[in-house]
């Protein structure tokens, strides 16, 4: 695990460690780097998988996924071997759980379609996952959502591209293209997710945002919204962030290792 920076000093920890005691509406907003401790890469880190596969993207799209029948295709073999099956919540993940029992988290925002805040333990109430949960599969026709596990069986069992079953109104099966229900590229946001998150930024006294690059808008928008309404804003993420400027602190290094530490004593 890295350690952190040599800029990261324990009068520094300490500080934020009060800050979050003494706060009383705090929100977290997440990205990629809260997961890659257990296991699963970010996607634009110097490790990311755009990173490394820049092609990886085209499956990201929807118009190349709903297009090109080549593309759904890799990208349900991809799904099959995706280690967040696998990945289980680490102790960064925990600590945002120790905080909402604390009383005082009015929201986690997540960028993240892992579906892990929720398997930590932390309340459907409070989880705005702003671009869906892999975790989850949507016809594209007719809207039906499934457990992935049910689609991927269909793939295990020999279908490369499966389409939708649900009865269709006219007879037969719907047959539309089932995709991933996480945000696509050239997709819309869900307003009410996003209403709400604007909600929380807006009432919040402290900003915790986590593991986030804060380049993906609107999510990141959270972080102007918050420190513009007077809410302290913490940051914590391996690499810097266009919004480094507008934080009281920014703290690098592991986060499942710091993230723990900050949350301890406001949590408890």
């Amino acid at each position: 695990m890295a350690e952190s920076s040599p800029d990261v000093t324990e009068e520094l920890l300490e500080q934020v460690q009060g800050w979050l005691a003494a706060a009383e509406r705090i929100v977290a907003l997440t990205g990629a780097g809260i997961s890659t401790d257990s296991g699963i890469p970010d996607y634009r880190g110097p490790q990311g998988v755009w990173t490394k596969n820049p092609e990886a993207e085209k499956m990201a799209s929807l118009s190349h996924y709903l297009e090109d029948p080549e593309v759904r295709k890799l990208s349900w073999r991809n799904r099959l071997r995706s280690p967040a099956w696998e990945a289980r919540p680490n102790a960064g993940h925990l600590a945002l759980v120790d905080l909402e029992r604390s009383g005082r988290l009015l929201a986690l925002i997540t960028q993240n379609v892992d579906g892990l805040h929720l398997l930590a333990g932390s309340s459907p109430e409070r989880v705005i996952e702003i671009h869906g949960n892999m975790r989850y599969a949507v016809c594209w026709s007719c809207g039906d959502r499934r457990p992935m596990g049910e689609v991927l069986e269909r793939v295990r069992g020999g279908e490369e591209d499966p389409a939708c079953r649900q009865p269709a109104p006219g007879g037969g099966e719907c047959g539309g293209v089932i995709k991933s229900d996480t945000i696509s590229f050239g997709q819309s946001l869900v307003a009410e997710d996003l209403a709400r998150a604007e909600r929380a930024a807006l009432g919040c006294d402290l900003l915790l945002a986590v593991g986030s690059s804060l380049t993906v808008h609107p999510a990141a928008g959270v972080v102007p919204v918050a420190a513009s309404s007077g809410a302290r804003v913490v940051i914590v993420n391996a690499e810097p962030t266009p919004y480094d400027r507008l934080a009281d602190a920014v703290i690098r290094g592991s986060i499942s290792e710091v993230l723990p530490t900050l949350v301890g004593a406001s949590a408890g």
